[in-house]
């Protein structure tokens, strides 16, 4: 009962009590009752207001923890959510980790299929400012992050720095994906020599590799306190699940992850990312597994021409290398209608899907967007009186054909009108020998025959 209702309660049980006239021109006329009435009334009016009083005095102070109610104190924020009391009861034991890789959402969530993890927690980290919020975070220093709670006995410290870079675009040290800025660059931070150590062991593991064509460029920093972002922001793809996955399909994030890892962006490879079940007997012996690069055309060195002319036909050689263009409806492609993939002559890099493909009755194979945008390049082009957007290829710079506004509209509204001399065509019966498995999941239509798309 609050104090007004309290009030109001009180006030006309005692004018019932003594009661009231309503033709007095003041609104009311007492009549006096007797003494034992009357001190009864003042004394259950002095009861209300003290339990009214006590009411207010045990409310908490909501605006104390308004942010998140998961929220630890700054002193737990800045090691661990858990208490020194849980740690000691829990049979599991408990690392944390600070980790950036742009949005927060999307981090959470991959962090959350690592087996070993046991709570992910979306907030702030690398800045100034106290109990930052998501209006005033980048202006305070601080970065889009995640407190990933873990079993070392599962997974170790290595292995979440392998799973961040593995589900982030490691090489982009100005923000993530279409999230522009340094509050989402990302970020490992480290609580000792040791972690720091592991981290940069781990990032030349796979910078080594050469899994992707620029070097590693996530910032190892040392670890500051955590604050954990509003309550709307923690689980958040759980809550708001359609908007999510329209922002994460958007954004590129699983096209880029898939196309460098593809099936192996969740396995742990690198040495010492899974903690040792067994001690090794002697250290020499141990296993040092290594990043092997599956996808050859991402380290591709082109050869000189004369190298070129004996790799490839004339038209080959005209087309990619000399911005020539085929003859149309006599080229190897046009037509085609087979389930597949269409890869760079030259470096073998996945370019198309067949799923893409359509009919555009211009005589040279069409397509409504590349299979992996990283993989091709625009050009302008000023040649034939006109300007167009030439179409290259980013692994071999060869030249592909051009893009139009021209194509389907309920598919994009482009055509990728292609030279087939430019392309080799790989059917989904040969793409997993030939080292494509990853891209079969792009490759689902199987038309009729006869059968246009």
């Amino acid at each position: 009962m609050t104090l007004r209702t309290s009030f109001y309660f009180a006030f006309n049980w005692m004018l019932a009590i003594v009661g009231v006239n309503k033709t007095c021109p003041t609104g009311y006329r007492f009549t006096w009752a007797t003494p034992t009435i009357t001190i009864y009334s003042v004394f259950m009016l002095a009861v209300l207001v003290n339990s009214c009083g006590a009411q207010q005095a045990s409310k908490p102070d909501v605006a104390q923890n308004a942010v998140n109610p998961r929220q630890p104190t700054a002193a737990q924020s800045a090691t661990s959510p858990s208490t020194s009391e849980e740690s000691a009861t829990s049979t599991v034991e408990r690392a944390s980790a600070i980790l950036g890789g742009g949005c927060f959402w999307c981090v959470e969530t991959d962090f959350e299929k690592l087996p070993g993890v046991l709570d992910v927690i979306s907030g702030y980290s690398g800045g100034r400012s106290k109990q930052p919020t998501y209006e005033d975070y980048a202006a305070g220093g601080h970065r889009e992050v995640v407190f990933v709670m873990y079993d070392p006995e599962v997974v170790t410290y290595a292995g979440l720095v392998e799973w961040l870079i593995k589900h982030i675009d490691p090489t982009d040290r100005s923000g993530s994906f279409k999230d522009r800025g340094s509050q989402y660059r990302p970020t490992i931070y480290y609580e000792n020599e040791t972690e720091k150590r592991e981290a940069e062991r781990v990032i030349d593991v796979i910078d080594k590799a050469k899994i992707y064509r620029g070097r590693i460029n996530i910032a190892v920093e040392p670890r500051k306190p955590f604050w954990p972002a509003e309550d709307y922001h923690q689980d958040y793809h759980a809550k708001n699940g359609i908007k999510y996955q329209f922002f994460r399909s958007q954004s590129g994030r699983d096209e880029f992850v898939m196309s460098h890892w593809g099936n192996r962006a969740n396995v742990l490879e690198v040495a010492g990312s899974i903690p040792d079940r067994e001690p090794a007997k002697n250290n020499a012996s141990k296993s040092d597994k290594q990043i092997v690069n599956t996808k050859p055309w991402e380290s591709y060195q082109k050869p000189k021409n004369l190298e070129l002319r004996k790799q490839l036909n004339p038209v080959q050689f005209n087309v990619t290398q000399q911005e020539g263009t085929e003859p149309a409806f006599r080229n190897a492609y046009w037509d085609k209608k087979d389930a597949g993939i269409y890869v760079d002559v030259l470096s073998g890099a996945p370019l198309f899907s067949s799923d893409d493909k359509y009919d555009s009755g211009t005589g040279w194979p069409s397509f409504v967007k590349p299979l992996v945008d990283e993989y091709v390049e625009y050009h302008e082009d000023r040649g034939l009186f006109t300007t167009r957007v030439e179409v290259r290829s980013r692994t071999s710079n060869s030249h592909l054909g051009h893009v139009f506004t021209d194509g389907p509209v309920a598919r994009g509204g482009k055509r990728f009108c292609m030279n087939s001399a430019a392309l080799r065509f790989i059917p989904k019966s040969k793409m997993e020998e030939e080292g494509y498995a990853d891209f079969l999941p792009f490759v689902k239509f199987v038309p009729a025959k006869g059968q246009k798309k």
